[in-house]
């Protein structure tokens, strides 16, 4: 299973920014529609009322928005275009947050906590954020962003409930991670991309095998300490984990050498 895990990780990875969608359907039908996506046109109607409060929808930022919004791609990437029109601090911000050269943050930015924003802003925005940091394993910031919110206030229930559901895995909350696939599942409508739906199970199905302290909860340990070194985070939180891993190893060998020992006497 631990195979499974690791290109799970991979793959959930690179859908996280819309990869090639899976041609996997479930044998029943999934979502009820009770949090589907509001519509291209909607939203750039928010968008565009978004900006003109902003005071900086001049005659050349029009042309921008226009610019953006008759682009073939998803309505998540041409709102969060959108935002960095008007708000330079959130054009900084996503292309930090999508610039895998650049260090990996260690908090949440302070204008998502920023009651002065407006909620369509907030939430949007940050959704758009934390699936940058997602898409480059920033999970533990991806997560902290999405709990700032709710899936109700989002254009696309669906990417939020799915990002969530990443970075929980990832994380190996698993019990967190199972509860908002259920929600993806059961709630985010019948327009939810197949990927994301294919992907979750696969999730879900991988962490029915989850077991604390064998070999493979080992390994998605390592894998995770890994992933940590890998965004140059050696520091306590780390160090913690790698004391726990080896705290695990030694308390499997112990287990193996008892059961030689029983085995060597009968």
């Amino acid at each position: 299973m631990k195979r499974l895990w690791f290109s799970l990780s991979a793959l959930a990875v690179l859908l996280t920014v819309g990869g090639q969608a899976m041609a996997q359907d479930a044998k029943r039908p999934i979502g009820f529609g009770t949090l589907d996506a509001a519509s291209a046109e909607t939203v750039k109607t928010q968008a565009e009322a978004w900006l003109k409060a902003t005071g900086k929808m001049d005659g050349g930022m029009a042309d921008q928005f226009e610019t953006i919004w008759k682009q073939d791609r998803p309505v998540l990437d041409r709102l969060a275009d959108t935002f960095g029109l008007g708000n330079a601090e959130a054009a900084k911000l996503i292309a930090e947050a999508r610039d895998t050269s650049a260090p990996a943050p260690s908090a949440v930015p302070t204008i998502l906590k920023d009651n002065n924003q407006s909620e369509f802003f907030r939430a949007n925005f940050g959704l758009a954020y934390a699936r940058a940091l997602n898409n480059r394993r920033v999970h533990e910031e991806a997560l902290d962003v999405l709990k700032l919110f709710k899936a109700e206030q989002v254009v696309d229930p669906a990417a939020y409930l799915f990002n969530r559901a990443v970075s929980e895995y990832s994380l190996l909350n698993k019990e967190d991670a199972n509860r908002t696939i259920r929600r993806l599942l059961d709630e985010a409508g019948t327009f939810s991309p197949e990927r994301f739906k294919a992907v979750a199970l696969l999730m879900q199905l991988d962490m029915v095998a989850w077991k604390t302290k064998d070999l493979d909860d080992i390994a998605r340990k390592m894998k995770d300490v890994e992933r940590r070194l890998d965004l140059s985070r050696g520091g306590p939180v780390t160090q913690e984990k790698q004391r726990d891993i080896l705290a695990r190893l030694d308390e499997v060998i112990k287990k193996l050498e008892n059961q030689q020992k029983k085995g060597g006497g009968t």
